[in-house]
């Protein structure tokens, strides 16, 4: 097998239309996934690409490069709008994993406990894509199809993360057998946007670690809107019954039912922790 180490996006893209590449960023989830196998496809290392390490404002939103490390986003001063994907950073794996793994391998490697999915999705993320035919942008909800699965074709290669600004407050929490270095029995993203007069114009809720991809709760989204900025009578609104399109498993972690149930309380507690920032807003 041959590693590259590209310096460019374009020189990256030629390399990948030349025949079948692994392409590896941090190679948090790569090389464990080789266990005590020798990779034997040829690998694409696009972690020295300058380009694709950035987050910045853009036009009417932020553009997160796709090699952009945990660390990075966890230490970046950004608004309110990115404080539950600064928490999700946080809890991905250890400091060293944190400074090694970027945001686009988290959703490239599609497990259904990406921490960084969940809090991406309630900001409306879009996925852009390179290739040697051009860019095209998916959202992320129609980006990861299923375990270990994406829309990617041959010769692709994922460059950014948009997010559209928006004054926005934000929360995630995560809930594993114990407080670092575990995967997620379930875990919760918010978001709260105000009208401006104390109630909530619009919410996203997402749920991760409770079905093969991560999902927003429209149901709950669509009655936590008007409701009064207020954290208990938001979190007196969620209830077991809205996480019915989740489909989670019985495994060693938790059982169907537990997910359910935590996932619930752990929605509470999220929007009451983003109404904490939401005052960040009206200051």
């Amino acid at each position: 097998m041959r590693y590259y180490t590209p310096r460019s996006c374009e020189e990256a893209i030629a390399i990948l239309a030349s025949g079948p590449h692994d392409v590896l960023a941090g190679g948090t989830d790569y090389y464990p996934a080789l266990r005590d196998r020798p990779a034997t496809r040829d690998v694409i290392d696009i972690s020295r690409i300058d380009e694709l390490r950035t987050i910045r404002r853009e036009g009417d939103g932020w553009r997160l490069g796709a090699a952009t490390t945990w660390s990075d986003v966890a230490r970046a001063n950004p608004p309110p709008l990115f404080y539950g994907l600064q928490a999700a950073a946080r809890e991905v794996g250890a400091l060293q994993v944190q400074n090694a793994g970027t945001i686009a391998g988290n959703i490239c490697n599609a497990s259904p406990a990406a921490d960084g999915v969940p809090p991406l999705l309630t900001l409306d993320a879009e996925v852009e894509i390179a290739s040697c035919e051009g860019r095209r942008t998916v959202p992320l909800s129609a980006f990861i199809t299923g375990v270990r699965r994406t829309v990617l074709r041959p010769g692709e290669l994922v460059t950014a993360i948009l997010v559209p600004h928006r004054d926005a407050a934000s929360a995630f929490l995560k809930l594993g057998a114990r407080r670092y270095l575990v995967i997620s029995i379930a875990m919760v993203a918010v978001l709260l946007e105000t009208d401006g007069s104390g109630r909530v114009a619009r919410a996203r809720i997402a749920v991760g670690a409770c079905s093969p991809v991560a999902r927003r709760i429209e149901a709950l989204e669509g009655e936590l809107a008007g409701q009064p900025m207020d954290g208990e009578i938001l979190a007196s609104v969620v209830e077991l019954r809205h996480l019915s399109v989740l489909s989670p498993i019985d495994d060693v972690r938790a059982d169907r039912a537990y997910r359910l149930e935590a996932a619930t309380e752990l929605l509470r507690r999220a929007l009451r922790a983003a109404l904490a920032t939401a005052g960040e807003l009206a200051a």
